[in-house]
């Protein structure tokens, strides 16, 4: 059972991952089941043309051998599907701070650490996308430590019309005790508020952290240029 839900979350976040680099029309388009494409008519060929060898037994032999991929691979699931499930809500911890400044980058003078780019959509389990959700980040800082006396490394914004939020920071150290990862609130207008957390992939620490769930991993790569240029990364939050 856990097995199966594991590839559930993996699957629909790689959907949504590829949504997330598509213009927000052709992202909603691909919520509708495309038009049938009219069948393509092959002209006949020209008097002098030669026509195509018959394939040889070890060309066949070896067309025989080859999997169809179409027919082997697992087809993503659409958005939208009747057994998608929101994010998964886990622990606010102790050290959530009310009223932080609006903000899409926190970084500021003093905070080092290997640059983070995380942007994503707020969507609805019908794919609809959410506009002016309340999206709320803190974590901590390279050396593991939160700032409970002011608002460095902290602060909210809203998504975009098209659900969309973008968040400049640093990759958080290791808190003890935890493995890497960042707090987040996600509030749809007048509606509930999801609090849970984002993790990373490949952390030594993930499998013994008692919180971590691999349905909150971001997808992450290499910011394009330096290899200091830092790290991106994208999440999607789906909301009920």
């Amino acid at each position: 059972m856990a097995d199966s839900r594991i590839s559930h979350f993996t699957s629909r976040r790689a959907f949504l991952r590829a949504a997330l680099t598509l213009p927000a029309g052709a992202m909603l388009a691909s919520c509708i089941a495309p038009a049938a494409t009219p069948a393509t008519v092959e002209p006949a060929p020209a008097p002098n043309d030669t026509p195509a060898s018959a394939p040889t037994p070890a060309e066949e032999a070896a067309s025989a051998d080859t999997p169809d991929l179409a027919a082997v691979l697992e087809p993503t699931p659409a958005c939208g599907d009747d057994d998608d499930e929101p994010t998964l809500a886990q622990t606010e911890g102790p050290y959530y701070t009310p009223n932080t400044p609006e903000r899409t980058s926190l970084l500021e003078p003093g905070i080092t650490g290997r640059n983070l780019l995380l942007s994503g959509f707020v969507l609805k389990t019908d794919c609809t996308p959410v506009a002016r959700a309340l999206v709320d980040f803190w974590h901590c800082d390279d050396a593991g430590v939160y700032d409970n006396a002011g608002y460095r490394l902290r602060g909210h914004q809203f998504t975009d019309e098209q659900g969309r939020y973008q968040l400049t920071t640093i990759v958080p150290g290791l808190y003890t005790g935890r493995t890497r990862h960042i707090h987040v609130k996600v509030q749809a207008p007048n509606q509930p508020v999801l609090t849970t957390q984002l993790y990373f992939p490949d952390e030594p620490a993930n499998a013994l952290d008692g919180i971590f769930h691999p349905s909150l991993v971001v997808a992450v790569s290499e910011a394009a240029g330096d290899a200091d240029a830092g790290m991106n990364a994208l999440f999607d939050f789906v909301l009920v």
